[in-house]
């Protein structure tokens, strides 16, 4: 699986803000740390915060906070903000990405009901993790 640069930076972006234990944290403290242009963190966060993953608050002390319990969001609820799925019909092992397999619906293709199985199989490994098993120390 290959996770693209929003999807990353969200995932250091709720790290980082899960590890403060509840302190704001800002886009800027986000940036400096992992070395990620501030705007950029910014976006990031603002897609978080309309997912309601994260909330933030401006002024003096402010900065983001978890909306909810490290516990409630896994790694998976942040990945599917960032990552389209994939469709059924879509085959992993193309080229062009996102293009339909002309041999799919053949079932002589067993390679994408593979390639699908895991897949799923990832997919519910991060739904397993969550921030605050990923961050316990």
């Amino acid at each position: 699986m290959n996770l693209n640069k929003s999807t990353r930076y969200a995932l250091h972006a709720a790290m980082e803000i899960t590890l403060s234990e509840g302190r704001p944290v800002t886009a800027g403290q986000i940036a400096a740390r992992y070395e990620i242009p501030e705007n950029v963190v910014a976006k990031v966060l603002q897609q978080l915060v309309r997912a309601g993953v994260v909330r933030g608050a401006r002024g003096v002390g402010g900065g983001y906070r978890l909306s909810r319990l490290p516990g409630e969001v896994s790694i998976q609820e942040i990945i599917d903000i960032f990552e389209p799925r994939p469709t059924a019909d879509t085959c992993m092992l193309r080229d062009d990405s996102g293009a339909s397999c002309p041999a799919g619906s053949e079932p002589s293709c067993r390679l994408m009901g593979l390639f699908q199985e895991v897949d799923e199989t990832v997919r519910a490994t991060f739904a397993s993790v969550s921030l605050a098993t990923l961050t316990a120390s």
